[in-house]
């Protein structure tokens, strides 16, 4: 096991690696002068030769590659052009949120596409399984921001039922103003006993987190029900039919555990779709995350932020596909010798 982990631990660090050259090199194609961006449009010559010595950027390639890497392990991701503030401090406040809405939309995913995923495979070809298809077909088929607008203009619009955007009721932040503990809004409520803003903030991520869902839900129930329909042939789930087990006890005792393993490697690769696809959820529903600041970054063309960003989101899926190897490790000794 110790073998398997080095090798995967390996592995993640070379990504991490092809992330950070080509996020520095990103941040030196894109359009536009950082210090011009920095110092501002009417800034004197000597106002640029001081942003520019700031950031190096008359330093030849190799040591301003160098210097980045150096900046990065110590925890300097850079400054703001836009917000002035150290990106890593922008993208604290930034990443709970959008792993707030992630969390909850993946966990909706899982509950309800590994249940579909086992009834499909259960009635195989039959109007279950049908079903099942056809739903997880629509549901990885519909555009994000389609699916977005159309929930929002039906149960928060016309029917009211939802509020239309927003983390939570921003009244209660002088009513009942919140602790911060991790910055994600939900927890924090939790472990301080903030139940009026809990109670908004679930309600506020109903509709946000069925849209981000939509998509993992369906890949999931198709992959699960794939998995399932291959293991249910095997010797192992024959031997269930032999010892006389029904066919739902054959899938869910015998097959149903190996055939995770492709499943948990879909959802470390959804759960990356979901953080990035989420983007433009947050955008509709006003959501304070990532996908916001983003979105303002490049709008003001803030390469620190925007590499920070990208940065982010590759050491997210990187640790996502370690810990799922992690768990195929430990539910399928097979892949270990692998």
């Amino acid at each position: 096991m110790l073998r398997y982990l080095a090798r995967r631990l390996g592995q993640a660090l070379l990504v991490v690696a092809g992330v950070v050259v080509l996020t520095f090199a990103v941040m030196r194609v894109v359009p536009g002068d950082p210090a011009v961006a920095f110092a501002g449009p009417k800034a004197t010559p000597e106002q640029l030769a001081e942003a520019r010595e700031r950031f190096g950027l008359d330093d030849p390639l190799p040591a301003q590659l160098l210097a980045y890497v150096r900046d990065l392990v110590t925890g300097d991701w850079g400054i703001s052009l836009r917000t002035r503030q150290p990106v890593r401090d922008d993208l604290a406040l930034a990443f709970p949120a959008s792993l707030e809405l992630v969390g909850a939309a993946l966990l909706l995913a899982i509950a309800v596409g590994i249940p579909l995923g086992v009834l499909a495979a259960r009635y195989k070809t039959k109007f279950p399984d049908f079903g099942v298809r056809l739903g997880s077909m629509l549901a990885v088929s519909v555009p994000v921001f389609w699916l977005a607008l159309a929930l929002q203009t039906l149960f928060a619009g016309a029917l009211g039922w939802f509020p239309v955007a927003g983390e939570y009721d921003a009244e209660l932040d002088t009513t009942s103003p919140l602790t911060l503990w991790t910055n994600i809004t939900a927890v924090d409520a939790l472990i301080t006993g903030n139940w009026p803003i809990l109670t908004s903030t679930l309600h506020h991520l109903v509709l946000p987190a069925l849209v981000v869902a939509a998509y993992p839900a369906g890949v999931i129930a198709q992959m699960t029900r794939a998995a399932l329909i291959e293991e249910a042939g095997q010797d192992h789930a024959r031997m269930g039919r032999a010892l006389g087990f029904g066919e739902t006890s054959v899938l869910t005792r015998f097959a149903l555990r190996p055939a995770l393993n492709p499943v948990l490697s879909l959802i470390a690769l959804v759960f990356a779709y979901a953080l990035v696809n989420g983007f433009l959820v947050e955008a509709v529903f006003n959501w304070p995350g990532l996908g916001r600041y983003a979105a303002e970054s490049i709008r003001s063309l803030d390469t620190p932020a925007i590499a920070g960003v990208t940065l982010l989101v590759a050491l997210v899926y990187v640790l996502a596909n370690l810990v799922v190897d992690l768990l195929q490790g430990l539910v399928d000794p097979r892949v270990r010798a692998r």
